[in-house]
């Protein structure tokens, strides 16, 4: 199976705040993406290197209640909490050439499949219904493009690299089981720490940046 890094999801309060606080941290200012219609969320995005691509995502105030739980948990109270400080790293997303072998193999739950569409983009993706993100976002968010150019292709290049996607746990060795359960373990780094944590170490205009 063929699984890699597609992106990393940064979430903010509102996209006018991530963009501000990116341009003060990696020192670009990230440009526009798009809408997600069928979860009332709306993003910038830019390349971050080998076909991957960081993603600043927001809940859009100009969009009616989606009728289900948004993604990356942007509904629940202490994401909102986390985020009205400033923005956060809320998830990585693996790209797949099988997803629905990755959901029917995998030793958890990894949500349902869901379809989205924006513009010529087609994605299909795992998102639980009610919206959380397995083991505190440390397990990845799965996802399998439609034929065609990877969307990063048509991203602006702003000199970003990801280097590494960092993740912390109590008990390092049960978490690398499960990334290497699901195939994953060679994309991520894993340490030992007292609680959870997601962080990316990426390569900026400014320099070498953690994002958490």
């Amino acid at each position: 199976m063929n699984n890699k890094i597609d992106h990393i999801a940064i979430g903010a309060s509102s996209l006018p705040a991530g963009v501000k606080a990116l341009k003060e941290s990696l020192g670009i200012e990230i440009p526009p993406g798009g809408k997600h219609e069928a979860m009332s969320t709306h993003n910038c995005v830019m390349q971050s290197g080998n076909e991957s691509f960081i993603e600043l995502i927001s809940i859009d105030p100009d969009a009616p209640d989606p009728g289900r739980a948004r993604l990356f948990t942007l509904d629940k109270a202490n994401t909102k909490a986390r985020l009205a400080e400033r923005p956060r790293a809320l998830c990585w997303v693996v790209q797949t050439n099988n997803l629905d072998e990755v959901v029917q193999n995998s030793p958890i739950d990894l949500g349902e499949i869901v379809h989205l569409t924006r513009g010529d983009l087609s994605w299909r993706l795992t998102v639980p219904k009610d919206g959380h993100l397995p083991e505190s976002a440390l397990v990845p968010v799965f996802i399998q493009w439609s034929p065609g150019p990877h969307p990063s292709t048509h991203q602006q290049d702003l000199g970003v690299r990801l280097n590494q996607v960092l993740l912390t746990h109590p008990d390092p060795d049960a978490l690398t089981s499960m990334l290497v359960a699901l195939n994953v373990d060679h994309l991520a780094t894993v340490v030992k720490g007292d609680q959870p944590g997601l962080s990316f170490e990426v390569n900026s205009p400014n320099g070498v940046v953690i994002l958490d």
